[in-house]
């Protein structure tokens, strides 16, 4: 009998996964993996800014004051896990142009705006984000945006 192969999608989304059990975050973990040619190049979570507290610690600001999820996004500690993943290629310079990025959330506009401009061409994701600005740009961009 043959064993059934898990896809590249499957691989990545699962190391995705595996990223955002790191996260600190109090609302929602996240995930992301960047992928070049069915290599892994880089990886990061969301929480807090490297050395301070997280916010397991401090607690969340956007919780005390009751921001809805896709809302100001200045008032938080975090760095999403896209900007994590992206800025882990920057530190080790790794291009990512022309990649894949699997995320276990559909990305913020912000994330979005970041993606379009490393050249990354495919996202990869998981939950929805209520966040119909980062889809224009995604679109606008080329980008493909494949929910898992």
């Amino acid at each position: 009998m043959t064993k059934e192969r898990p896809t590249w999608d499957d691989i990545f989304m699962q190391k995705a996964r595996i990223m955002a059990s790191r996260s600190s975050c109090l609302r929602r973990q996240v995930g992301a993996v960047i992928v070049v040619n069915n290599r892994e190049i880089a990886s990061g979570y969301n929480g807090s800014v490297a050395g301070t507290p997280h916010c397991e610690e401090l607690g969340c600001k956007r919780e005390e004051l009751k921001i809805p999820s896709g809302e100001r996004q200045e008032i938080c500690r975090a760095i999403h896990a896209e900007q994590n993943a992206i800025l882990q290629c920057a530190l080790t310079g790794v291009i990512p142009t022309g990649g894949t990025i699997y995320t276990t959330l559909q990305p913020c506009v912000t994330c979005a705006k970041l993606i379009a401009n490393v050249g990354i061409k495919r996202i990869v994701f998981e939950g929805d984000y209520p966040d119909p600005l980062s889809l224009d740009i995604l679109n606008e961009s080329g980008i493909t945006l494949e929910k898992y």
